[in-house]
């Protein structure tokens, strides 16, 4: 099934950005929300001179305003229609080490990455259940699958969070004709990982978000992209002695 109608979160930079180019490629039509208005309007300059064809909307968003998050979907909703996929995807990775003073940067990340995360799900699920279709998708990370330290302790906590969160949801429809899927992205080159010269198996964003479109095309369940190390990587993770976890980290 083709998902032509699909709201990305987070589209200014990183991820988002990039999977906005790639599925306007595709001939998707998108509803690009962020902050960042300049670069929301920058891509669709980019996406409208290539592929004149595709429907773009950007939209002004900061999903910690949960009323502004479900105003703008059901506004969407109804300038397009219908919405088949929704990919929460906004976050931000601006804390530290716990206890070391940096208590509001630390907030601010439990609440986007996961309060913030938790109304798009709400909003998105809303209008799939009203249409009893829709694909959700939502980007959690590898570092979900063990604790970390300094910037990325709390951080990895909301990624874990927001996967229980999206297997629960999964649960709930799961003989029905809407479709969960969360994605666990290994390191990849973006804003959030800038600060951290050192991380393994990294690679840049167009090929990142290659192989996380391939997963979400096929609306599988679970996926650790890009598959070679992550899909291995995930459980040599869990076994690692607390002394690899910090040097890793």
């Amino acid at each position: 099934m083709i998902r032509k109608n699909i709201i990305i979160t987070g589209a200014s930079s990183g991820l988002g950005y990039t999977m906005a180019q790639q599925f306007a490629d595709k001939g998707r039509n998108l509803i690009l929300c962020a902050r960042r208005v300049e670069n929301l309007i920058q891509l669709k300059a980019e996406i409208n001179e290539l592929y004149p064809q595709v429907k773009v909307k950007t939209v002004a968003l900061d999903v910690n305003d949960h009323e502004q998050v479900f105003a703008v979907f059901k506004q969407a909703k109804q300038e397009f229609g219908n919405i088949d996929r929704v990919i929460v995807n906004a976050g931000v990775g601006k804390g530290g080490s716990v206890g070391t003073g940096v208590f509001e940067a630390n907030k601010l990340d439990a609440m986007t990455n996961f309060v913030a995360a938790l109304a798009q799900c709400e909003a998105a699920m809303e209008i799939f259940r009203e249409q009893n279709f829709g694909h959700l998708v939502t980007i959690s990370s590898v570092s979900s699958q063990r604790g970390f330290r300094r910037a990325f302790t709390v951080y990895a906590a909301t990624k874990a969070g927001l996967a229980s969160l999206t297997e629960g949801i999964r649960i709930d429809v799961l003989k029905t004709p809407i479709k969960v899927t969360t994605i666990h992205p290994g390191y990849i080159a973006t804003e959030i990982t800038s600060h951290n010269t050192q991380v393994p198996f990294i690679v840049n964003a167009d090929k990142g978000c290659r192989a996380i479109i391939k997963a979400i095309e096929k609306e599988v369940d679970i996926a650790f992209v890009p598959t070679w190390p992550w899909a291995i990587m995930r459980y040599v993770m869990k076994i690692l002695p607390l002394w690899v976890m910090y040097r890793l980290s």
